[in-house]
């Protein structure tokens, strides 16, 4: 499985992001190529340790059973829920938020990982390095994906 914390992987990534453009349309979803960039840098600021969103009731008693949902194989599902603070409503600048998205990825390819483990997961709890790694991985193959990169 993939992971943000490998170079090759994380690279990857960003040579992917290189292919969006301002009038980049979604596969699915409502959100425009700039809320989609800002909405995955607000995502990281959670393990980042930027944002503590707040467990919420649902997340301390179903999360610990679908967290692998976050960091397995299995591809995330289109037009999924996702945390409440760190959906983008408003208008945002593409290479703002283009590189905003660029740096926190050498932030994570730079940093020590194991830090990164310590901020829980709003809904899923306490991850790994290991999986925070690949959850973070998969969720920005998810939103490519959903912009055809």
């Amino acid at each position: 499985m993939k992971s943000i914390f490998i170079t090759i992987n994380a690279d990857e990534i960003t040579e992917r992001m290189n292919h969006l453009s301002e009038i980049s349309v979604p596969k699915w979803g409502t959100m425009q190529v700039s809320q989609m960039l800002a909405h995955c840098s607000a995502f990281h600021d959670i393990p980042l340790g930027n944002a503590f969103p707040p467990r919420g009731l649902l997340g301390r008693l179903i999360g610990p059973f679908a967290k692998p949902m976050f960091y397995n194989e299995k591809p995330l599902p289109h037009n999924m829920s996702t945390i409440s603070t760190i959906i983008i409503n408003d208008q945002r600048e593409f290479l703002e938020e283009k590189e905003k998205l660029q740096q926190q990825i050498v932030v994570f390819q730079q940093g020590d990982s194991e830090k990164f483990s310590r901020h829980p997961h709003p809904f899923f709890g306490k991850l790994t390095t290991e999986q925070w790694g690949k959850g973070i991985y998969k969720h920005l193959d998810h939103h490519l994906k959903q912009f055809g990169v």
